[in-house]
């Protein structure tokens, strides 16, 4: 309690004083940053202007950007601005792109610099995402003083991401997430500097998503049709958060996880048998089954779609948690592993498994598996991502997998769908993907890491807020330098106000301990209901 009622008074002194340290306002830490003391800018919505330069000056995801943010600028809520008549003032930033090119992809380049002049400042990136990275980050140089004058800090800051891979996994199978949720989570992603969405789109409770190839599969396999993602809001998000720099990349776990996928598809799981008694009697099917040319028939259709669907150069294919159980019981299957000289069901998933895998290659893309399939020696491509998700020896799996030759991203420590009492946000912000016994080249296959959010209890009512900010932490984690950022102290103050700006933006982040924001979120249903 001491400790808590210490960092309520840091808070309050801060947002009382007339000193802006910038520092404090950053989050996720720019790789390297020097602010001139005492040095700052009067910032003006009516004389302040973005200014697009360079090749991607015109891109249609920079302009929209430059409209997103002065809103964020200037939020104008507590007080007329009121800019000394001696200020300084900043009248624009000027933004210079080098590239006209908008995919996004694994090796993007989504560094910048950011330099103040006279009465102006330039940020310069490669790419239009550098330029998304960079607007966020001078957004959080900009406040507010008592008398209600918008300055900005005068900082040079030169940064990129630590890690190329910076993920969250949504679960919306166990819940169903409606659109508008995850469009204002997508908002989120993009000021932590997040950029990928790991969408685990279906499981075992409910299958939402709509093929237009096999559409019982939605029709017969979600919680009912106002559960369901159409391919217009596929579409939608995929495009949203392609506007927010953020990547959408699919998961359709296989061969376990599918039992929604039953009804859909006749014929496609394995029927399970209890004491000889067959599953038309005790209505009992397991993971996919492996040994009927149907099912590949039927998947090589499903990710034909699915590739045309989702533009990324990555699908997740699962492969976790496959129980051997129903396989073990199935009559079938038996006779046919012993026609094929198998006695191991290991084996008989690997073959699943590889015959998946070389559906996805043919269509040209590339895959994500869990770390299950490297465990059980399925060949895999060379550019084949294994995510470590188990936490028992999680370091010796990043060692073997790396050992191996193999790019991993780690998300063992950071489910935060797991929650207790207290700054459970410290034990996320101390995990490093790189903590592990290996050579350089091997934390070098290190390419990122990803939270999750599994939503067994978790729904619209509180996936925003229970993912935020303690998300922020494995933000931070994986885009800044590990010695600028060791110490949960000093992260405090920084995490704090942040939780407070993306209060300000709409987002419902939980308190991280006992403080107070200038401006505390209301929400949206009971702030109509105050207007009125």
């Amino acid at each position: 309690m001491v400790r808590n009622w210490v960092w309520f008074v840091v808070l309050f002194t801060v947002a009382a004083s007339d000193d802006f340290n910038p520092i404090n306002y950053l989050w996720p830490l720019p790789q390297s940053i020097k602010c001139a003391e005492g040095v700052q800018y009067a910032i003006s919505e009516e004389t302040f202007t973005f200014q697009g330069s360079g090749a991607g000056a015109q891109l249609a995801t920079l302009t929209s950007t430059f409209e997103l943010y002065r809103k964020f600028i200037f939020p104008n809520t507590l007080r007329k601005p009121n800019v000394a008549d001696n200020a300084t003032i900043l009248e624009k930033l000027v933004v210079e792109v080098d590239s006209t090119n908008e995919t996004l992809l694994l090796d993007t380049d989504e560094s910048y610099t950011i330099e103040f002049d006279t009465n102006s400042a330039t940020l310069k990136t490669p790419t239009v995402y550098g330029a998304l990275r960079g607007i966020e980050t001078f957004s959080q140089l900009v406040y507010q003083d008592d008398t209600g004058a918008y300055y900005v800090a005068s900082c040079t800051i030169s940064d990129k991401p630590r890690f190329q891979f910076r993920s969250i996994l949504v679960d919306t199978s166990r819940h169903y997430i409606p659109m508008e949720v995850l469009l204002r989570h997508v908002d989120a992603m993009l000021y932590n500097k997040f950029n990928v969405l790991h969408w685990h789109i279906v499981d075992d409770q409910s299958f939402p998503y709509q093929s237009y190839l096999f559409p019982d599969l939605s029709e017969k396999g979600a919680y009912d049709q106002n559960h369901i993602y159409s391919q217009s809001d596929v579409s939608t998000l995929i495009e949203y958060a392609m506007s927010r720099g953020v990547r959408v990349i699919p998961e359709f776990d296989s061969p376990g996880h599918t039992f929604s996928w039953g009804d859909g598809q006749p014929d496609l799981l394995t029927p399970c048998y209890s004491n000889s008694t067959p599953p038309e009697k005790n209505g009992h099917y397991g993971p996919i089954n492996p040994i009927l040319d149907s099912t590949y028939t039927f998947l090589e259709s499903l990710y034909k779609e699915i590739s045309d669907v989702f533009p990324d150069q990555y699908v997740h294919l699962g492969g976790d948690e496959v129980s051997f159980a129903c396989w073990k019981s199935n009559p079938d299957i038996q006779k046919w592993m012993a026609a094929h000289n198998l006695t191991d069901y290991a084996k008989l998933e690997e073959y699943y498994e590889q015959r998946l895998i070389d559906i996805v290659g043919k269509l040209g893309k590339s895959y994500l598996v869990w770390q299950e399939i490297f465990d059980n020696g399925v060949k895999v491509k060379e550019d084949t991502v294994i995510s470590v998700w188990r936490g028992a020896k999680m370091t010796e799996e990043l060692a073997n997998i790396t050992a191996a030759g193999y790019k991993t991203v780690l998300s063992s420590c950071w489910y935060l769908n797991k929650i207790s009492y207290g700054e459970d946000w410290k034990k996320y912000y101390a995990c490093d993907p790189q903590h592990f016994n290996g050579t350089a080249a091997q934390k070098e296959l290190v390419i990122g890491g990803g939270a999750a959010m599994w939503a067994e209890y978790v729904d619209s009512t509180n996936f925003l807020s229970r993912m935020w900010p303690r998300a922020s932490t494995v933000g931070e984690r994986l885009w800044s330098d590990p010695v600028n950022t060791n110490s949960t102290d000093k992260a405090a103050v920084r995490l704090d106000n942040h939780r407070c700006r993306m209060l300000r933006r709409g987002i419902p982040a939980e308190p991280l301990f006992p403080s107070y924001c200038l401006e505390e979120y209301v929400p949206p249903m009971l702030s109509k209901k105050k207007k009125k």
